[in-house]
């Protein structure tokens, strides 16, 4: 027979426990074992005043933030209704059954204001960083860099054109950032070709066309990852910084990096094999190669004992050592009496009176990450380079992160860093099992 339903009967006494109604492997219960927030408590402390009301704890609001980026919900206003009704993220958050959720506008006041001056996102991160390096997921032999871009939060139809500049009526949080960055490698220096358009609501975002459909506002995110465990110019200085970084903060000093032809450019293989005694495992980014028939420039040969080239028709081209290019490149000339005379002249120098050849100063670490992509290392490097690539992939669609919620290069540090630091805590809560409950 059909039952009926119940009507609801408040009892006089509940026994409830959120312990027991979280699930032994919910991702959450993983995640806590490595969210370790007492340091950063102590780092926060001089930042909030000593009078006045209890502030809303820190720790809650980080741990709110954990669970929005771990599981996607870019939202605040909806992280606080989805922690207010879910009972894993209240176990998470240390609420209770009867605990306040913060309002959401709490979030972007300490966000941008005691988070940001104290640099807790970035702390927040290397502490879980230093975990994965305890549990043996960083080895720190081969790490690999890459790039991607993210949409910001700027209305593509809303852009201004470049060579006007900002109107000086525009004014806000992310336009005071962008004036502070704008000598910054990274932001406004990154090159000094004037962008097509600047958004007034978010001017440090770039205008790009690289996905080959619509243009639109974008940052750029940058991963350096250890592959064996687990704007061009803009993207080298990241990768140089990451680097440094993780040596300083973590003593981690690898023996290769692999990456694409965003890194491949002279003066960053240079300062890979020459500063630092990495291996290039990176694809040299070469516009050498000629497309009028004419002899290229690995045509010719390189003696390096007596630093000479020799041409497909055996003369030989010296130089002076005079550095042009800003001082990265020397010249090799041939005699014009020699290119006048050879009848290889058509197809090497028809329009020149003697044939030149520009090498890189950095050309011997060009030629060395050359013999390591043509070796079998060097196509395993380009397999493992692919998890650089997933990485982006479930930042975009399993966290959500395929655009922007917050503004300013302030805003995009932030997001970034927040949902790198939930990446990790994914991994280490996938690969390091929870223990064993004993035995009664």
């Amino acid at each position: 027979m059909m039952g009926h339903q119940l009507s609801e009967q408040a009892a006089l006494f509940y026994e409830f426990s959120i312990e027991r109604h979280v699930p032994p492997h919910h991702l959450l219960r993983s995640i806590d074992r490595f969210v370790e927030l007492d340091g950063l408590r102590r780092e926060l402390s001089p930042f909030y005043s000593t009078i006045g009301r209890p502030s809303i704890a820190p720790e809650l609001m980080i741990r709110m933030l954990l669970v929005g980026y771990c599981f996607g919900i870019r939202s605040e206003r909806r992280l606080c209704e989805e922690v207010h009704l879910n009972l894993a993220y209240r176990w998470f958050c240390r609420l209770g059954l009867n605990g306040d959720v913060p309002d959401h506008s709490t979030f972007s006041k300490n966000r941008h204001g005691r988070f940001r001056d104290s640099d807790l996102l970035r702390r927040l991160f290397e502490v879980i960083l230093r975990r994965c390096i305890d549990e043996g997921l960083v080895g720190g032999e081969s790490f690999a860099v890459d790039a991607s871009l993210i949409k910001a939060d700027a209305n593509r139809q809303n852009g201004i054109e470049g060579e006007k500049g900002l109107p000086p009526q525009a004014a806000s949080r992310a336009v005071d950032e962008y004036l502070a960055v704008l000598d910054d490698a990274a932001f406004g220096a990154a090159t000094e070709i004037v962008p097509k358009f600047i958004s007034p609501a978010d001017p440090a975002a770039r205008w790009t066309g690289a996905h080959g459909g619509q243009a639109f506002f974008a940052y750029s995110t940058n991963y350096l990852i250890d592959v064996e465990k687990a704007i061009r110019q803009a993207e080298v200085l990241a990768a140089k910084r990451m680097i440094e970084r993780t040596a300083k903060n973590f003593a981690l000093h690898p023996c290769r990096l692999l990456g694409d032809s965003a890194y491949g450019s002279a003066d960053m293989l240079g300062w890979l094999v020459d500063e630092h005694g990495i291996e290039p495992h990176v694809t040299v980014f070469d516009k050498s190669a000629r497309k009028d028939g004419t002899f290229a420039r690995e045509d010719f040969d390189y003696d390096p004992a007596d630093d000479v080239y020799i041409c497909p028709g055996g003369k030989t081209l010296t130089t002076t050592g005079t550095r042009v290019n800003d001082g990265e490149t020397l010249l090799y000339r041939a005699s014009k009496a020699d290119c006048d005379a050879c009848a290889l002249r058509p197809r090497c120098c028809p329009n020149t009176t003697a044939r030149k050849v520009p090498r890189s100063i950095h050309e011997k670490a060009r030629d060395m990450a050359r013999a390591i992509a043509k070796s079998w290392e060097g196509r395993a490097s380009r397999r493992l380079r692919k998890k650089v690539e997933m990485l982006f992939a479930h930042l975009k669609r399993i966290l959500k992160l395929d655009r922007l919620r917050l503004r300013g290069p302030n805003g995009a540090r932030d997001e970034f860093v927040l949902a790198a630091t939930a990446q990790n805590l994914r991994k280490l809560a996938k690969l390091i099992p929870m223990p064993q409950p004993k035995p009664a």
